[in-house]
């Protein structure tokens, strides 16, 4: 489920189930050479990372057909007026907020272990979080804009 969720959040809902079959062929693949005292769960998600991140690029070299474009917005499936769907608003986040928001809070995984997929500090992963969690506050309720300044 953790694999699914990282996957989702860097692709997006319409490719998280290549990008997690991807994962788990990889690691099929990779597993015979596995250190026994490796963090399993870790491991996945740093495979399931790199997998979507390779879907991205893959898949943005690809052209997409005019006709299926939406007409308006609203096609994507979002419902207009005042709701925010909190999943397009992390979609939205640049992607070390976006992603060190999954690995830590939707993927349990430690900061020192999201700095390690990221390539940077925990420290660095923990700003990272934190930025992106007061982006969506201040989306959410524009008033806590003036309340964090």
């Amino acid at each position: 489920a953790v694999v699914l969720r990282v996957c989702r959040f860097i692709v997006g809902m319409n490719d998280a189930e290549d990008a997690w079959m991807d994962t788990f062929i990889s690691a099929m693949r990779a597993y015979p050479d596995l250190p026994l005292d490796a963090n399993v769960q870790a491991w996945l998600v740093r495979i399931a990372h790199n997998r979507s991140i390779d879907l991205v690029r893959n898949r943005g070299r690809q052209p997409i057909p005019i006709a299926d474009l939406p007409d308006r917005i609203d096609d994507l499936g979002q419902s207009s007026g005042e709701r925010h769907d909190i999943w397009i608003l992390v979609g939205e986040l640049p992607p070390k907020q976006r992603q060190a928001i999954a690995y830590h809070y939707l993927g349990g995984l430690p900061f020192r272990e999201v700095a390690a997929i990221l390539g940077g500090t925990p420290e660095a992963a923990r700003k990272a979080a934190s930025d992106g969690v007061k982006a969506l506050r201040i989306t959410i309720n524009p008033a806590q804009r003036k309340q964090t300044a």
